[in-house]
């Protein structure tokens, strides 16, 4: 029985050891975490406007070229010298959230770029989405009236693209996250712009 008590009590006393190293560990990573997540989203939109940086200078190099402006809770990121705008937008996958930054054209309406941030999609199959040979698909199509994602698309639609093969569901929940996140950050932006 004593034996019993002393390896509950070892196991207790490991298992806080254990569990403070981890929370300490937590604590001293996370500003490393955010800086990190906040360069990865600034590469994200400095490359949708193929401006050239380097890691040390990427913050000076997104201040200098992109503003950001914030209206009621969206975030919007404009570049000054074409008049693009980018955005982040999310929404369910499969089998996890999926967050990526689609940036406009000028036009409010053409897409520019998306870039995958987090996805947690098959690999091979929907985890294609955040491959860039997939995502120049979308280049140069427009959100007018609503994206497209289709297994057959009619690419002469400038609103189609061709789904992701093997990944019919990622493709249906990619097609609604990028239209809604559309719907809502443009709504805003108009009605803060006087509708344009």
């Amino acid at each position: 029985m004593n034996q019993h008590i002393q390896m509950i009590v070892f196991v207790l006393i490991l298992g806080a050891i254990t569990s403070a190293l981890l929370v300490g560990v937590d604590a001293w990573t996370e500003e490393r975490i955010a800086l990190n997540q906040q360069a990865e989203l600034q590469s994200a939109i400095l490359d949708a406007y193929e401006i050239e940086y380097t890691i040390t200078q990427i913050a000076a190099v997104f201040e200098e070229h992109i503003e950001i402006i914030e209206i009621e809770d969206k975030i919007f990121y404009y570049h000054r010298d074409s008049g693009s705008l980018s955005f982040v937008i999310e929404g369910n996958g499969v089998w996890g959230p999926i967050i990526g930054v689609l940036t406009l054209e000028s036009d409010l309406v053409t897409i520019k770029r998306i870039t995958i941030l987090q996805e947690e999609e098959t690999p091979g199959l929907g985890g294609v989405i955040s491959e860039r040979w997939y995502l120049d698909k979308y280049v140069g199509r427009e959100m007018d009236p609503a994206l497209i994602i289709s297994r057959s698309p009619n690419l002469a639609n400038p609103n189609e693209v061709d789904a992701i093969a093997g990944g019919t569901r990622t493709s249906e929940r990619f097609e609604i996250m990028i239209n809604e996140g559309f719907q809502s950050y443009i709504a805003v932006w108009h009605a803060a712009n006087g509708g344009q």
